[in-house]
C-alpha cells in the first residue's frame, strides 16, 4: 500500500504539476505561471514537513490516504488548494521574515564559504604532507635497494654496460683526444713560413 501511495504521490504530486509548469511556461501565461509556482512553494513545504511526519505519524490511521488527499486538494482547479494556503499562510508570513531570512541566508553563505576554503587548505595540507612522505618513503626504497647490491653486482652491471657505451660519450671521448691544436700549428705555420 505504502508503494501505492508513493507512485501516486510521485505521478499526481510531482508529474502532474511539472507537465503543466512547462506548460504555463512555455505560453508565457502570467496566471497560470503563478498559479504553479505557488503550488510548488506549498509542495516544498509540504515535503520539507512530510520527512518529519512520517516518522512521528505513521502509525496514525488513514495518514496514507490523508496525505494523498491533501495532494489532490492542493492540485484541484476548484479548491485551489495551493493558492488559498499560499495566500492565507506563507505569502504574509515570508513577508514579514523576509528582511530576517535574507540576512540568515548571507550569513550562511558567508560561513559556509569560510568553512569551504579553510577545509579546503587543510585538505591541501594533508595531501601535500602524504605526497612528502610517499616521496621520501620511496626515495629510501631506492636507496636500500641501491645499497642491497654489491661489488660484484655493480661491477657485473659496469662490465655488461662498457661494451654498450651510448655513441654520445664515445664521441665526447673521441672528440677530445683526436681534436687538434688549431691555434698552435696555424701559429707554427706562419712562423715557420715566415722563417723560410
Amino acid at each position: 500500500f505504502v508503494v501505492c501511495v508513493f507512485f501516486s504521490r510521485l505521478i499526481f504530486g510531482t508529474l502532474y504539476p511539472a507537465y503543466y509548469s512547462y506548460k504555463a511556461v512555455k505560453s508565457k501565461d502570467i496566471k497560470e505561471y503563478v498559479k504553479w509556482m505557488m503550488y510548488w512553494i506549498i509542495f516544498a513545504l509540504f515535503t520539507t514537513a512530510e520527512t518529519f511526519t512520517d516518522i512521528f505519524l505513521c502509525w496514525f490511521p488513514f495518514y496514507y490516504e490523508l496525505k494523498i488527499a491533501f495532494v489532490a486538494w492542493l492540485l484541484s482547479p476548484y479548491t485551489k488548494g495551493s493558492s488559498l494556503l499560499y495566500r492565507k499562510f506563507v505569502h504574509p508570513t515570508l513577508s514579514s521574515k523576509e528582511k530576517e531570512i535574507d540576512d540568515c541566508l548571507v550569513q550562511a553563505k558567508d560561513r559556509s564559504y569560510d568553512a569551504l576554503v579553510h577545509f579546503g587548505k587543510r585538505g591541501l595540507n594533508v595531501a601535500a604532507t602524504a605526497a612528502v612522505m610517499a616521496a621520501s618513503k620511496g626515495q629510501g626504497a631506492l636507496s636500500e635497494r641501491l645499497r642491497s647490491f654489491s661489488m660484484q653486482d655493480l661491477s657485473t652491471i659496469r662490465g655488461d654496460s662498457s661494451s654498450a657505451v651510448p655513441p654520445s660519450v664515445t664521441v665526447r671521448t673521441s672528440s677530445k683526444q683526436s681534436q687538434p691544436k688549431p691555434s698552435r700549428s696555424a701559429s707554427e705555420g706562419t712562423g715557420s713560413s715566415g722563417k723560410c
